[in-house]
């Protein structure tokens, strides 16, 4: 695999980090992503600290890019709901200090749904929680996700990513993940015109902050706001259009993590093969 070109794809934690690094190198990975706890919600596992310290030495042997970490879908900052919301900081706050035993890497959220509250207190709401639980010491990147713009979700567009990092204080602290089949459906089209997309992220929120990307092709058009992903070449996206994004220059180095239905690890690794394919020039 190209030196700056670092594919993967969300791993199980059942068998411990080190079993996800060694499932990784199977499926010709050099970078994955996990899930913090249950993706619906509940009590983080214990970490085994020894088990962490040996994943850290095989990635570091096999020339591993940054690890991507999810938090529960459940986490829901801007909830009308206020057990929610203190969920999403209680889980948050602990996943940040858990965060430090794999020190320098990222923590991706989904910033939420206002639930009929109304975008600017769901973004308030968001930041707040930010805001909170963001300490200087932190190593952790954080990293707001974008999404499809289905129902009240916050994070719909480029500006609404903005707003949000704008309003925390700690904000050096925050970056973004591009999700292409997210972006697809609300409503850039980066299959046609990748690089303005692109120009448009940067003017809006700065391609500094991009730090990682999820590649998922789409079942629907275009600003369709759905949200309904789908392997690799068998979207509306494609895969040509997909490679030209883990090829473009302008992303070089960040962590492509693969989120496409699959019914096992051999099905990613088809498609890490597919899409860094050493030939591809855009």
């Amino acid at each position: 695999m190209e030196k700056n070109i670092y594919l993967g794809c969300h791993l199980s934690t059942a068998g411990g980090f080190l079993s996800m690094g060694k499932n990784a190198l199977k499926i010709g990975a050099n970078t994955f992503a996990f899930f913090t706890r249950n993706p619906r919600g509940g009590k983080a596992k214990d970490i085994d600290t020894a088990d962490v310290k040996a994943l850290i030495r095989l990635m570091e042997e096999n020339n591993f890019g940054k690890l991507v970490a999810h938090a529960p879908y459940t986490l829901n900052p801007c909830s009308a709901t206020e057990k929610t919301r203190e969920f999403a900081h209680f889980a948050m706050e602990e996943d940040l200090k858990r965060m430090e035993y794999l020190p320098g890497n990222y923590y991706n959220f989904h910033p939420g749904s206002h639930v009929g509250q109304g975008r600017e207190k769901g973004i308030r709401l968001i930041a707040k929680l930010l805001n909170s639980v963001i300490k200087e010491e932190q190593s952790t990147t954080i990293l707001l996700e974008t999404m499809a713009g289905k129902g009240s979700e916050i994070g719909r567009n480029f500006e609404e990513i903005a707003e949000i990092i704008e309003k925390v204080e700690l904000n050096h602290k925050l970056g973004v993940c591009m999700d292409t089949c997210h972006v697809n459906d609300g409503g850039y089209d980066i299959k046609e015109n990748l690089e303005k997309v692109l120009e448009e992220f940067d003017s809006i929120i700065g391609m500094k902050r991009l730090k990682a990307l999820h590649i998922n092709d789409s079942l629907n058009p275009v600003n369709s706001h759905k949200d309904r992903h789908a392997r690799i070449g068998e979207g509306t996206i494609g895969l040509e259009a997909l490679r030209a994004v883990v090829h473009h220059p302008k992303l070089a180095g960040l962590p492509c993590i693969l989120e496409t239905p699959q019914e096992n690890l051999s099905g990613y690794g088809e498609e890490i093969k597919l899409l860094k394919q050493e030939d591809f020039k855009i």
